[in-house]
Protein backbone atom coordinates (compact mmCIF):
# COMPACT_ATOMS: atom_id res chain seq x y z
CA UNK A 1 0.00 0.00 0.00
CA UNK A 2 1.19 3.33 -0.28
CA UNK A 3 1.80 6.45 2.21
CA UNK A 4 -1.07 7.13 3.99
CA UNK A 5 -3.14 9.95 2.41
CA UNK A 6 -5.39 12.14 4.92
CA UNK A 7 -8.87 13.89 3.99
CA UNK A 8 -10.54 16.22 6.73
CA UNK A 9 -14.30 16.75 7.32
CA UNK A 10 -15.66 19.86 6.50
CA UNK A 11 -17.45 22.21 9.59
CA UNK A 12 -19.82 24.61 7.71
CA UNK A 13 -19.94 27.49 10.18
CA UNK A 14 -22.62 29.76 7.74
CA UNK A 15 -24.02 29.31 4.84
CA UNK A 16 -25.82 25.77 5.06
CA UNK A 17 -27.62 25.10 1.85
CA UNK A 18 -26.18 28.68 -0.07
CA UNK A 19 -24.12 26.51 -2.47
CA UNK A 20 -27.04 24.61 -4.67
CA UNK A 21 -29.22 27.38 -3.98
CA UNK A 22 -27.38 30.18 -6.05
CA UNK A 23 -27.16 27.18 -8.95
CA UNK A 24 -30.30 28.27 -9.91
CA UNK A 25 -29.06 31.71 -10.77
CA UNK A 26 -28.24 29.86 -14.14
CA UNK A 27 -31.58 29.68 -15.50
CA UNK A 28 -33.41 31.82 -12.50
CA UNK A 29 -31.11 35.31 -12.48
CA UNK A 30 -33.44 36.73 -9.73
CA UNK A 31 -32.30 34.68 -7.21
CA UNK A 32 -29.31 35.72 -4.72
CA UNK A 33 -25.62 34.17 -5.24
CA UNK A 34 -24.65 32.05 -2.54
CA UNK A 35 -21.91 32.76 0.17
CA UNK A 36 -20.26 30.39 3.36
CA UNK A 37 -17.99 29.86 5.66
CA UNK A 38 -16.54 26.41 6.52
CA UNK A 39 -13.45 25.51 7.85
CA UNK A 40 -11.51 21.79 8.24
CA UNK A 41 -11.72 19.07 11.22
CA UNK A 42 -9.17 17.49 12.41
CA UNK A 43 -10.79 14.26 11.91
CA UNK A 44 -11.32 12.99 8.95
CA UNK A 45 -10.38 10.39 6.85
CA UNK A 46 -7.28 8.05 6.36
CA UNK A 47 -6.41 6.03 3.40
CA UNK A 48 -3.33 3.61 2.37
CA UNK A 49 -4.10 2.99 -1.45
CA UNK A 50 -2.25 0.91 -4.42
CA UNK A 51 -3.35 0.65 -8.35
CA UNK A 52 -5.87 -2.26 -8.25
CA UNK A 53 -5.86 -3.90 -11.60
CA UNK A 54 -9.39 -4.05 -13.17
CA UNK A 55 -11.31 -3.69 -9.84
CA UNK A 56 -12.18 -1.33 -7.14
CA UNK A 57 -11.44 -2.68 -3.92
CA UNK A 58 -12.64 -0.90 -0.96
CA UNK A 59 -12.94 -1.37 2.78
CA UNK A 60 -13.36 0.78 5.86
CA UNK A 61 -13.09 0.42 9.22
CA UNK A 62 -14.82 3.47 11.54
CA UNK A 63 -14.11 4.64 15.09
CA UNK A 64 -15.87 2.24 17.06
CA UNK A 65 -14.13 -0.91 15.09
CA UNK A 66 -17.23 -2.10 12.71
CA UNK A 67 -15.65 -3.10 9.38
CA UNK A 68 -17.14 -3.01 5.70
CA UNK A 69 -15.90 -4.58 2.75
CA UNK A 70 -13.49 -5.46 1.44
CA UNK A 71 -15.97 -5.05 -1.63
CA UNK A 72 -15.06 -5.95 -4.76
CA UNK A 73 -16.32 -4.14 -8.19
CA UNK A 74 -15.80 -4.18 -11.51
CA UNK A 75 -13.48 -1.25 -12.48
CA UNK A 76 -16.09 -0.17 -15.55
CA UNK A 77 -17.88 3.26 -15.39
CA UNK A 78 -21.36 1.24 -16.00
CA UNK A 79 -20.72 -1.21 -13.04
CA UNK A 80 -19.80 1.27 -10.70
CA UNK A 81 -22.32 3.99 -12.11
CA UNK A 82 -24.55 0.74 -10.49
CA UNK A 83 -23.46 0.21 -7.21
CA UNK A 84 -23.30 4.29 -6.45
CA UNK A 85 -27.05 4.66 -7.55
CA UNK A 86 -28.27 1.11 -5.74
CA UNK A 87 -27.27 3.92 -2.14
CA UNK A 88 -25.22 0.74 -0.31
CA UNK A 89 -22.46 1.75 2.24
CA UNK A 90 -19.69 1.96 -0.64
CA UNK A 91 -22.22 3.92 -2.98
CA UNK A 92 -20.67 7.46 -3.13
CA UNK A 93 -17.13 6.01 -3.64
CA UNK A 94 -18.09 3.94 -6.51
CA UNK A 95 -19.62 6.89 -7.98
CA UNK A 96 -16.77 8.94 -8.03
CA UNK A 97 -14.94 5.84 -9.21
CA UNK A 98 -17.33 5.89 -11.92
CA UNK A 99 -16.46 9.14 -12.94
CA UNK A 100 -12.82 8.82 -12.93
CA UNK A 101 -13.19 6.25 -15.56
CA UNK A 102 -15.57 8.15 -17.58
CA UNK A 103 -12.82 10.71 -18.16
CA UNK A 104 -9.66 8.65 -16.94
CA UNK A 105 -9.29 5.31 -18.97
CA UNK A 106 -6.89 3.97 -16.21
CA UNK A 107 -7.27 0.72 -13.95
CA UNK A 108 -9.05 0.11 -10.65
CA UNK A 109 -7.65 1.26 -7.32
CA UNK A 110 -7.37 -1.13 -3.67
CA UNK A 111 -7.86 1.61 -0.92
CA UNK A 112 -7.93 0.76 3.10
CA UNK A 113 -10.16 3.74 4.65
CA UNK A 114 -10.36 4.18 8.72
CA UNK A 115 -12.30 7.01 9.60
CA UNK A 116 -12.24 9.26 13.25
CA UNK A 117 -14.97 11.54 11.87
CA UNK A 118 -18.42 11.40 12.46
CA UNK A 119 -20.12 10.14 10.13
CA UNK A 120 -24.43 10.92 9.10
CA UNK A 121 -23.67 14.23 11.20
CA UNK A 122 -23.46 17.09 9.17
CA UNK A 123 -19.69 17.01 8.56
CA UNK A 124 -19.39 15.92 5.06
CA UNK A 125 -18.15 12.63 5.36
CA UNK A 126 -19.87 11.90 2.09
CA UNK A 127 -17.72 14.62 0.47
CA UNK A 128 -14.67 13.46 2.23
CA UNK A 129 -14.79 9.89 1.21
CA UNK A 130 -15.60 11.25 -2.17
CA UNK A 131 -12.51 13.61 -2.07
CA UNK A 132 -10.32 10.62 -1.10
CA UNK A 133 -11.32 8.68 -3.65
CA UNK A 134 -10.60 11.12 -6.51
CA UNK A 135 -7.13 11.68 -4.45
CA UNK A 136 -6.14 8.28 -4.24
CA UNK A 137 -6.71 7.42 -8.04
CA UNK A 138 -5.00 10.68 -9.17
CA UNK A 139 -2.14 9.74 -6.88
CA UNK A 140 -2.31 5.61 -7.97
CA UNK A 141 -2.43 6.63 -11.67
CA UNK A 142 -0.41 9.92 -12.49
CA UNK A 143 -3.41 12.32 -13.10
CA UNK A 144 -2.38 15.18 -12.69
CA UNK A 145 -5.08 16.20 -10.49
CA UNK A 146 -5.50 19.97 -9.00
CA UNK A 147 -7.28 20.61 -6.09
CA UNK A 148 -9.84 22.18 -8.29
CA UNK A 149 -9.89 19.51 -10.54
CA UNK A 150 -10.53 16.66 -6.88
CA UNK A 151 -13.61 19.03 -6.39
CA UNK A 152 -15.11 18.48 -9.57
CA UNK A 153 -14.78 14.99 -9.48
CA UNK A 154 -15.83 14.17 -5.96
CA UNK A 155 -18.92 16.41 -6.82
CA UNK A 156 -20.03 14.36 -10.18
CA UNK A 157 -19.42 11.31 -8.34
CA UNK A 158 -21.72 12.13 -5.08
CA UNK A 159 -24.34 13.68 -7.56
CA UNK A 160 -24.41 9.82 -9.29
CA UNK A 161 -25.62 8.57 -6.32
CA UNK A 162 -28.98 11.00 -6.45
CA UNK A 163 -27.30 13.42 -3.87
CA UNK A 164 -28.81 16.90 -4.43
CA UNK A 165 -25.15 17.81 -2.72
CA UNK A 166 -24.34 21.56 -4.13
CA UNK A 167 -20.45 22.83 -4.03
CA UNK A 168 -20.12 23.39 -0.35
CA UNK A 169 -19.12 20.24 0.77
CA UNK A 170 -16.21 19.12 -1.21
CA UNK A 171 -13.69 21.92 0.12
CA UNK A 172 -12.82 19.37 2.40
CA UNK A 173 -10.04 18.94 -0.64
CA UNK A 174 -8.24 22.33 0.82
CA UNK A 175 -7.71 21.04 4.27
CA UNK A 176 -8.14 22.67 7.23
CA UNK A 177 -7.99 26.48 6.65
CA UNK A 178 -11.05 28.60 7.28
CA UNK A 179 -12.28 29.54 3.93
CA UNK A 180 -14.94 31.53 2.06
CA UNK A 181 -16.81 30.62 -0.59
CA UNK A 182 -19.00 32.50 -2.94
CA UNK A 183 -21.16 30.65 -5.42
CA UNK A 184 -22.80 32.40 -8.53
CA UNK A 185 -24.70 29.80 -10.44
CA UNK A 186 -22.04 27.08 -11.82
CA UNK A 187 -18.73 29.53 -10.45
CA UNK A 188 -17.43 29.15 -7.57
CA UNK A 189 -14.93 31.50 -5.98
CA UNK A 190 -12.67 30.14 -3.22
CA UNK A 191 -10.90 33.22 -0.78
CA UNK A 192 -8.73 31.77 2.34
CA UNK A 193 -8.78 33.31 5.11
CA UNK A 194 -6.74 34.15 8.25
CA UNK A 195 -8.18 34.38 11.24
CA UNK A 196 -6.79 37.67 13.55
CA UNK A 197 -6.81 34.97 16.71
CA UNK A 198 -7.57 31.16 17.99
CA UNK A 199 -11.75 31.23 18.46
CA UNK A 200 -12.25 28.08 20.20
CA UNK A 201 -15.45 25.99 18.69
CA UNK A 202 -17.23 22.99 20.06
CA UNK A 203 -18.73 20.30 18.20
CA UNK A 204 -21.26 18.14 19.78
CA UNK A 205 -22.16 14.92 17.83
CA UNK A 206 -25.76 14.74 19.28
CA UNK A 207 -26.19 10.86 18.73
CA UNK A 208 -28.95 11.04 17.23
CA UNK A 209 -30.43 10.60 13.09
CA UNK A 210 -31.24 12.49 10.11
CA UNK A 211 -32.21 12.21 7.19
CA UNK A 212 -30.02 14.66 5.10
CA UNK A 213 -31.32 13.31 1.47
CA UNK A 214 -34.99 14.41 2.58
CA UNK A 215 -33.63 17.76 3.82
CA UNK A 216 -32.11 18.78 0.66
CA UNK A 217 -35.00 17.52 -1.19
CA UNK A 218 -37.64 19.19 0.71
CA UNK A 219 -35.39 22.79 0.51
CA UNK A 220 -34.79 22.59 -3.18
CA UNK A 221 -38.48 21.59 -3.46
CA UNK A 222 -38.74 25.72 -2.74
CA UNK A 223 -36.27 26.55 -5.97
CA UNK A 224 -36.80 28.26 -8.09
CA UNK A 225 -39.80 29.93 -7.92
CA UNK A 226 -41.94 27.88 -6.85
CA UNK A 227 -45.27 29.53 -4.83
CA UNK A 228 -46.04 30.42 -1.16
CA UNK A 229 -44.78 31.93 1.69
CA UNK A 230 -42.86 29.13 2.77
CA UNK A 231 -40.66 28.59 -0.25
CA UNK A 232 -40.26 32.50 -0.27
CA UNK A 233 -38.96 32.66 2.99
CA UNK A 234 -36.51 30.10 2.39
CA UNK A 235 -34.83 31.64 -1.07
CA UNK A 236 -35.22 34.40 1.26
CA UNK A 237 -33.30 33.34 4.13
CA UNK A 238 -30.95 31.40 1.88
CA UNK A 239 -30.27 34.53 -0.30
CA UNK A 240 -30.37 38.37 0.81
CA UNK A 241 -30.07 37.30 4.56
CA UNK A 242 -27.41 34.64 4.25
CA UNK A 243 -24.86 36.91 2.85
CA UNK A 244 -25.44 39.51 5.09
CA UNK A 245 -24.74 37.33 8.08
CA UNK A 246 -22.04 35.63 5.98
CA UNK A 247 -20.54 39.16 5.63
CA UNK A 248 -20.51 39.94 9.42
CA UNK A 249 -19.09 36.61 10.49
CA UNK A 250 -16.42 36.39 7.47
CA UNK A 251 -15.03 40.49 9.82
CA UNK A 252 -15.69 38.41 13.21
CA UNK A 253 -13.14 35.63 12.41
CA UNK A 254 -10.55 37.76 10.41
CA UNK A 255 -10.57 39.87 13.97
CA UNK A 256 -10.30 36.75 16.16
CA UNK A 257 -14.02 37.99 18.04
CA UNK A 258 -15.29 34.99 19.12
CA UNK A 259 -17.70 36.49 20.86
CA UNK A 260 -19.72 38.74 18.12
CA UNK A 261 -19.15 35.12 16.23
CA UNK A 262 -20.81 33.45 18.68
CA UNK A 263 -23.75 36.05 18.59
CA UNK A 264 -23.99 35.78 15.19
CA UNK A 265 -24.60 31.78 15.07
CA UNK A 266 -27.61 32.30 17.53
CA UNK A 267 -28.63 34.98 14.92
CA UNK A 268 -28.11 32.75 12.65
CA UNK A 269 -30.23 29.65 14.45
CA UNK A 270 -32.51 31.87 14.85
CA UNK A 271 -33.60 32.84 11.21
CA UNK A 272 -33.02 29.41 9.70
CA UNK A 273 -35.45 28.21 12.68
CA UNK A 274 -38.27 30.72 11.61
CA UNK A 275 -37.59 30.85 7.95
CA UNK A 276 -36.45 27.55 6.50
CA UNK A 277 -37.06 24.62 9.11
CA UNK A 278 -41.30 24.80 8.10
CA UNK A 279 -39.91 23.78 4.62
CA UNK A 280 -39.17 20.26 6.28
CA UNK A 281 -40.42 20.28 9.44
CA UNK A 282 -39.84 16.65 10.38
CA UNK A 283 -36.20 16.98 10.43
CA UNK A 284 -36.03 20.57 10.88
CA UNK A 285 -37.45 20.98 13.82
CA UNK A 286 -34.67 18.94 15.36
CA UNK A 287 -35.40 18.86 19.30
CA UNK A 288 -32.04 17.58 20.56
CA UNK A 289 -30.40 19.86 19.18
CA UNK A 290 -32.49 22.94 20.33
CA UNK A 291 -32.06 20.75 23.84
CA UNK A 292 -28.12 21.38 23.42
CA UNK A 293 -28.18 25.16 22.43
CA UNK A 294 -30.83 25.42 25.29
CA UNK A 295 -28.76 24.10 27.74
CA UNK A 296 -27.68 26.19 31.06
CA UNK A 297 -23.84 25.17 30.28
CA UNK A 298 -24.17 26.89 26.63
CA UNK A 299 -25.72 30.20 28.11
CA UNK A 300 -22.85 29.60 31.12
CA UNK A 301 -19.58 28.49 28.85
CA UNK A 302 -20.14 29.93 25.51
CA UNK A 303 -21.18 32.86 23.17
CA UNK A 304 -23.60 31.10 21.09
CA UNK A 305 -23.98 27.89 19.26
CA UNK A 306 -26.06 26.86 15.80
CA UNK A 307 -26.54 23.49 13.73
CA UNK A 308 -24.17 21.82 11.49
CA UNK A 309 -24.45 21.02 7.95
CA UNK A 310 -27.98 20.87 6.54
CA UNK A 311 -28.81 21.04 10.17
CA UNK A 312 -31.33 18.23 12.11
CA UNK A 313 -30.77 16.35 14.54
CA UNK A 314 -26.79 15.87 13.44
CA UNK A 315 -24.23 18.07 15.44
CA UNK A 316 -24.18 21.62 16.93
CA UNK A 317 -21.40 23.83 17.03
CA UNK A 318 -20.36 26.33 20.05
CA UNK A 319 -18.02 28.98 20.86
CA UNK A 320 -16.49 28.52 23.79
CA UNK A 321 -15.67 31.63 25.78
CA UNK A 322 -12.23 30.11 26.18
CA UNK A 323 -10.16 26.90 25.87
CA UNK A 324 -10.87 26.23 29.39
CA UNK A 325 -14.55 26.97 29.15
CA UNK A 326 -14.78 24.74 25.99
CA UNK A 327 -13.61 21.87 28.35
CA UNK A 328 -15.73 22.90 30.93
CA UNK A 329 -18.55 22.85 28.21
CA UNK A 330 -17.54 19.50 26.68
CA UNK A 331 -17.43 17.45 29.77
CA UNK A 332 -21.16 19.59 31.44
CA UNK A 333 -22.60 18.20 28.12
CA UNK A 334 -20.95 14.65 27.86
CA UNK A 335 -21.90 13.72 31.14
CA UNK A 336 -25.48 15.37 31.01
CA UNK A 337 -27.03 15.16 27.77
CA UNK A 338 -24.77 11.68 27.20
CA UNK A 339 -23.54 13.24 23.58
CA UNK A 340 -20.28 13.24 22.27
CA UNK A 341 -17.84 16.13 22.04
CA UNK A 342 -14.60 17.54 20.22
CA UNK A 343 -12.95 20.63 20.05
CA UNK A 344 -11.99 23.16 16.08
CA UNK A 345 -10.27 25.99 16.71
CA UNK A 346 -10.10 28.75 13.94
CA UNK A 347 -7.00 30.39 13.22
CA UNK A 348 -3.91 29.68 11.71
CA UNK A 349 -3.31 26.39 10.69
CA UNK A 350 -0.16 26.27 12.41
CA UNK A 351 -2.44 26.71 15.60
CA UNK A 352 -5.26 24.20 14.89
CA UNK A 353 -2.59 21.60 14.62
CA UNK A 354 -2.64 20.50 18.24
CA UNK A 355 -6.32 20.12 18.37
CA UNK A 356 -6.66 16.48 18.22
CA UNK A 357 -10.64 15.40 18.56
CA UNK A 358 -11.13 12.13 20.53
CA UNK A 359 -12.95 9.21 18.02
CA UNK A 360 -16.68 9.62 17.40
CA UNK A 361 -18.66 6.78 16.15
CA UNK A 362 -20.72 6.91 12.71
CA UNK A 363 -21.08 5.75 8.97
CA UNK A 364 -19.26 6.24 6.27
CA UNK A 365 -20.82 7.65 3.25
Amino acid sequence: MSEPTFVPGRLCLFGEHADWAAEHRATHPHIAPGACLVTGTDAGLHAEFEPGGDELVIEAVLADGTRHGPERIPAAPAALDAVARAGGFFSYAAGVAAEVLARHPVEGLALSIRADLPVGRGLSSSAAVCVLIARAFDRAHSLGLSTRDEMELAYAGERRTGSECGRMDQICAYGRRPTLLRFDGPELEVEELVPGGAIPVLVVDLRRGKDTRRILRDLNACFPDTPGPVAADVREALGAHNLELVGRAKSAIEGGDARTLGALMSEAQALFDAMIAPACPEELTAPRLHEVLDHPAVAELAWGGKGVGSQGDGCAQLVARGPEEREALAERLTRELEVACFPVTLGPVEETASAAPGPLPGRLG
